[in-house]
């Protein structure tokens, strides 16, 4: 009787796990998909001039991304005129926004300091020190 019992636990327990397993499946297959390029309207940033390693380099703007000379940054830029967390680009309703983060050396959009968050859209270019990042359609 015991070992009847056992047999079906195990059978219910495999039965749940299969079903989380593809919930999180169809959950990261949506992420991909579509919800994540719609968030950012199907843009990137492109550094077009910065270190050699990461020259040419596209980020999708599915969600924020942090730039700077730290690890944790999601572009990192070994640049002495980088701070570690330099500027920020989240994504919006109306886009998204590129934000400077209290930098040293600022951080300029099309030619102007960014003091406050400014939407960023195609062709725009960002200007941390001597490197460039444009945002670009994917």
């Amino acid at each position: 009787m015991v070992d009847v019992v056992l047999l079906f636990g195990r059978i219910v327990l495999l039965g749940l796990l299969y079903l989380f397993l593809i919930a999180a499946v169809k959950t990261g297959i949506g992420m991909i998909g579509g919800r994540a390029r719609q968030a950012g309207g199907g843009l990137a940033l492109r550094v077009t001039r910065g270190p050699r390693e990461i020259t040419g380099v596209s980020v999708p703007l599915g969600g924020p991304v942090l730039i700077g000379r730290s690890p944790d940054a999601d572009l990192v830029i070994a640049d002495d005129f980088v701070s570690s967390t330099h500027a920020r680009v989240s994504t919006t309703e109306s886009g998204p926004v590129l934000e400077d983060l209290g930098s040293t050396n600022g951080t300029l959009l099309n030619g102007q300091p960014v003091t406050r968050p400014m939407p960023l859209g195609p062709g725009d270019a960002i200007e941390l020190g001597r490197n460039r990042i444009e945002v670009v359609k994917l």
